[in-house]
């Protein structure tokens, strides 16, 4: 919002999803009930190395990393994220006075969705690397971070977060809409027309981008990260013995709300695939991943959200937006459906969830709730985060 002649104020997020390839750092302004509600002034991705990639996946999930490395590798993504928004500042030419507060989401290292009795309690959490007091050393600006914690505090599953923004981007008076996004695990935002939030259902459907990834690593001892343009998957045929037993994943028959962990579908979910199918072609196996990753999306909309309400169409953001065998795939399996990209809307697909992080540090810095209760599970409306000071804490908010 402008005040006074002044230009509006920006706020920075950056994000470190699930599959581990990069920091996406954005710059972006919010308009009022007269304009844009998103401006994206600027967007990056700082892609991480074969080494750091290696450090964060030894640090994720079940595996059991000694402390001394889970702590360095919080301090040291603190560093990363620091050093690329600072350099996103310095290529946009954006003036670093003119940012209010940064959102960071940190790197998911575990998320444990579900509860656990220990002595005198049931507990479940999360924990996010990526220490926020270093960005704040490093840039002056404000960080909020954490933002999961608050709504599990409240008995969700802090589990999706995109909601509130995919809201304020996609309502419409009379078409419903859905906002998918993959990343490593996909998740879908559901938009009745004309629904205010507490209509909103959203939820993780299952597997994204993450079996792929890990396949194309492991077939080819980590030379390639992911399939190009679905390459593989374009050439392969899909195994329906395979297809069928993944999509019995339990994972996909429980209702929302519901959240997965890199452990649902992660290392060991491969390991049991390449066991139990091990003359599988390698093209034939992306072809059967790509296929569990439409055949979970799809089943997940059609069972829980299209026998409920009307839906004219599916934004896809993500990576896997950019990839044919799953875009095709979608349109093929919900042909009364429109399937397009978040690129013709007002936020780019590869930009929308560091986006998100901005929008949600600027709503808890404005003392408003950040997460979407019919979407979480949790029992009330929360302020999302938590503030670590920049030189100019407290400023005036618009």
């Amino acid at each position: 919002m402008e005040e006074h002649g002044k230009a509006p104020q920006v706020y920075a997020g950056i994000m470190s999803g699930t599959s581990a390839d990069g920091v996406d750092a954005a710059l972006v302004t919010f308009g009022d009930d007269d304009g844009p509600p998103v401006t994206l002034l600027a967007h990056e991705t700082l892609r991480y190395s074969p080494e750091v990639q290696s450090r964060i996946r030894g640090c994720q999930g079940a595996c059991v990393p000694s402390l001394r490395e889970v702590v360095l590798l919080d301090a040291y993504l603190g560093e990363l994220f620091a050093h690329a928004l600072l350099r996103l500042l310095e290529r946009s030419g954006v003036e670093r006075d003119r940012v209010a507060a940064v959102g960071s989401h940190g790197q998911t290292l575990y998320h444990h969705p579900r509860w656990e009795t220990l002595p005198g309690f049931s507990v479940h959490g999360t924990f996010q690397a990526g220490n926020p007091a270093v960005i704040a050393e490093r840039t002056g600006l404000t960080v909020v971070s954490h933002f999961r914690c608050r709504d599990m505090a409240a008995g969700g599953e802090g589990a999706p977060l995109a909601p509130l923004l995919d809201h304020l981007l996609y309502h419409h008076p009379s078409r419903g809409r859905l906002a998918l996004n993959i990343g490593g695990i996909a998740n879908v935002t559901a938009i009745p027309a004309g629904a205010g939030l507490e209509r909103v259902v959203a939820f993780d459907t299952g597997p994204g981008n993450v079996l792929m990834d890990l396949a194309v690593r492991r077939l080819t001892g980590g030379k390639a990260a992911y399939d190009a343009n679905g390459a593989w998957a374009a050439a392969g045929s899909v195994v329906q013995p395979l297809l069928r037993r993944l999509l019995e994943h339990p994972f996909l028959k429980a209702p929302p709300p519901k959240s997965a962990d890199r452990e649902t579908f992660g290392p060991a979910l491969l390991e049991q695939i390449l066991a139990e199918f091990p003359a599988v072609a390698p093209k034939d196996l992306l072809a059967t991943l790509a296929a569990f990753t439409v055949g979970s999306v799809t089943s997940a909309i059609l069972e829980f959200l299209l026998q409920k309400e009307r839906y004219e169409e599916v934004i896809v953001s993500g990576g896997g937006a950019e990839n044919p065998v799953l875009m095709k795939g979608l349109a093929d399996a919900l042909p009364k459906l429109m399937v397009t990209k978040a690129d013709e809307y007002a936020v780019p697909g590869r930009a929308k969830e560091a986006v998100l992080m901005a929008f949600l540090a600027r709503e808890t810095l404005a003392g408003r709730p950040g997460n979407v209760p019919s979407a979480t599970g949790a029992r009330h409306p929360v302020v999302l985060g938590s503030i670590t000071p920049g030189t100019r804490f407290p400023f005036p908010l618009p």
